[in-house]
This record gives structure tokens, sequence and C-alpha cells, in this order.
């Protein structure tokens, strides 16, 4: 037998292995959003945002998540990234949210002995989570419009709330 057949398998093989590790999780990007289909929002203001529970990473949530518009009492959407002590995904949470869910972002060690630490962020805007925040620098509120700008009556709701959190942020910092 001549050693062309074979030095073409393995030719052949090696380019299959090498193509199977290109396929495997990456970041999801605007490149692989194709095509969005302009259509008729269900209400004014209408958006939409990607919507995922506990992916396996980034691109498995914006790949699989479905095409729909966020209920009419949220406004935001909102991205909880889990990682492991490399900074690898562990699961990753997308989904449309109130103002309230988006008070508390940033990055947090879930489970210290095992290395979990969870960052979250939330943002205004169509499609606007398509990344996960992955440190502090990224695990952000960002808005197009002010916050309390909204009502009067939320606006001691809100401030109560985040004192609440910073009073108890404080006091766990000195205890720790």
């Amino acid at each position: 037998m001549e050693p062309w057949p074979a030095v073409g398998w393995v030719l052949l093989l090696t380019n299959v292995a090498d193509w199977l590790k290109s396929v495997q999780s990456r970041d999801f990007t605007m490149k692989d959003i194709i095509f969005l289909h302009p259509s008729t929002t269900p209400h004014p203001g209408g958006f939409k945002c990607f919507t995922c529970q506990d992916s396996a990473d980034n691109y498995d949530c914006n790949r699989w998540a479905p095409d729909v518009y966020c209920p009419k009492d949220t406004s935001y959407c909102y991205t909880l990234h889990m990682m492991d002590n490399q900074g690898n995904s562990v699961s990753v949470t997308k989904r449309c949210v109130s103002l309230e869910d988006c008070l508390l972002t940033g990055c947090r060690y879930v489970n210290r002995d095992e290395g979990y630490q969870v960052c979250t962020s939330c943002c205004e805007g169509n499609i606007c989570n398509l990344l996960v925040p992955r440190n502090k620098s990224t695990a952000v509120f960002s808005t197009t419009s002010p916050v309390l700008s909204s009502s009067h009556s939320s606006t001691g709701r809100l401030l109560s709330v985040a004192l609440t959190y910073i009073i108890s942020s404080i006091i766990t910092a000195t205890h720790a």
C-alpha cells in the first residue's frame, strides 16, 4: 500500500480536529445578528432583550434567545454572569426587568471556597445586553435617560433602597 492515502487521512483528520476546536464556545458578537426583522411593537416604546435562564455561556444564551418583546412593565435588560475562579462562564441569565432589579449591579463572590463570582449589569435599549459583565468595569447600570425623573413617588423608594444597600455593605465590610 502506498503512503499517500495514509497521509491524506492524517491531513483530513487534522482538519476535522481543528474545525471541532473552533466550534466550541465563544462570545456572541453583532456579526452573529444577521438581520433583525422590523416589526410592529406591541406597545409604544417596546424593546427586546436577549433572554435566557442558566445558559452555559453567553454565546449559548444569545444564540437560542427567543425573539420577543419585553413586557410593558419593564424598561431594562438585565444580565447575570456567574464565573469560576479562572473567569470561565458557569452560567448566564438574561431577562427584561424593571428599575428595582437594576439598583444592585456589580460583582460579588458567591462561594469563595470554589471561587465563583457573579457579575450583574443592566442597560437600556433594544438588545443592549449582547455582552456579559466580567468585572466591576462592565458590571454597571447604563441608561440613556435619567433614572429618577420618571416619578416623584418612586424617588423616595429608590433612595431608601440605595441607602439600605450602602449601609448593609458598610456593615458587612466592617465585620468581615
